[in-house]
């Protein structure tokens, strides 16, 4: 293309401080380096991660920053050594990578690269530690190494995930974080057989495609755990057959479970990150063949406390990053399930915007509405 090679002007929403609403600004965006991608984003959605860093409130601030990693783009230009993909491919950035050189990337049971693992306080390229963004000369930080919300972005190229040209940007581009993220949860981790009862706690985003992963691998009862009883009815399009509000019981929701299912669930998946639903989530499942996933990120001063007879019952705990998927190798395949209608990505995005209104989106959010909404990068 006529930019390769050149600074790129263009809009992205800036984060100048915690908690602020974000500023469209025209930003300069650096060419790749080596082993690195320029791709301008089409669309790009709203993740809480990216809700929660932008707050602050518990983590090192490091701002001004580039926020977003849910999108999806094509490639405009690539760095020295880039072989993988070229300019025009379509593809989905992930806030985590695959070397595929590291142990991990050559193993078959993990996709934690030790290279390109997800480092939140880091907001330069691995390359040369300098950031792509900057404003008259400043640098503008980059947040998990995609910061899709500008309109061109600069990324290690084990950061995307080369797909079907096919698939619409605009509806598979949430399969790049938090849909993954549960669907793998259930169908790469927790497994669920023909016919089995699964409990998925939390009915947001993550715990809603967990509930569609154990729909797709055939689960009978799927039972969705919550404190938010509006959110039953939207769960019901997603699997769940049965709900459970702990807010409506005495006893610990893990005894009600086990009344219900006669002894425990088969399957769980946790998608709230409240040491309290953790614990619950395990001690729910059947003694003998049960299986607790954990999927939700605690507060970094929680602590798992269970009986080790939960264990030596043969009860299993499972923890999961990104669904288990390696970005690189498995979510082109996760686009061809979408491509073949076995998952369906639509009745998960329940709101649009026009980029100049991406604001909206983060109230949205707050305010606990929708699942997911996509924002335009071209209005």
């Amino acid at each position: 293309m006529a930019t390769a090679g050149k600074v790129i002007k263009c809009k992205a929403a800036v984060a100048w401080e915690a908690g602020k609403p974000l500023s469209i600004e025209e930003v300069e965006v650096a060419p790749p380096q080596a082993m690195e991608v320029r791709v301008k984003i089409l669309f790009t959605s709203l993740c809480h991660t990216d809700v929660y860093f932008w707050e602050a409130k518990g983590q090192t601030p490091v701002f001004p920053r580039i926020f977003g990693h849910e999108a999806g783009g094509i490639i405009e230009s690539v760095g020295e050594g880039v072989t993988d993909v070229a300019p025009g491919d379509h593809v989905l950035p992930v806030f985590t990578g695959e070397c595929k050189e590291c142990a991990h990337c050559r193993s078959a049971e993990s996709n934690m690269c030790d290279l390109l693992r997800i480092n939140t306080d880091r907001g330069v390229m691995i390359g040369d530690g300098k950031s792509r963004f900057s404003i008259n000369g400043k640098p503008i930080y980059h947040f998990v190494g995609t910061s899709t919300f500008s309109e061109y972005t600069v990324m290690h190229v084990g950061c995307v995930a080369k797909i079907n040209p096919e698939a619409p940007l605009d509806k598979v581009c949430v399969l790049s974080c938090g849909i993954s993220t549960g669907l793998g949860a259930s169908i790469n981790v927790a497994k669920p057989p023909k016919g089995s009862t699964v409990a998925i706690f939390g009915l947001g985003a993550v715990g809603l495609a967990a509930a569609e992963g154990a729909r797709i691998a055939g689960a009978s009862r799927i039972i969705g755990v919550d404190l938010n009883p509006s959110r039953f009815e939207e769960a019901r399009k997603f699997g769940c057959t049965e709900f459970l509000n702990p807010k409506d019981h005495k006893k610990p929701v893990q005894e009600v479970l086990a009344e219900m299912t006669n002894g425990g669930v088969d399957r769980s998946v946790e998608c709230t990150g409240n040491i309290n639903a953790m614990i619950q989530a395990f001690e729910c499942v059947h003694d003998g063949w049960g299986v607790a996933v954990l999927v939700g990120v605690p507060h970094k001063d929680a602590e798992f406390k269970t009986h080790p007879m939960n264990f030596l019952n043969e009860r299993t705990l499972k923890g999961t990053f990104f669904g288990n998927f390696k970005p690189r190798t498995d979510l082109p395949n996760v686009v061809e399930l979408y491509m073949k209608k076995e998952l369906e990505v639509e009745k998960f995005i329940t709101h649009s915007v026009p980029f100049a209104e991406i604001n909206k989106a983060f109230d949205l959010m707050s305010k606990g509405e929708g699942i997911r909404c996509i924002i335009r990068m071209e209005s």
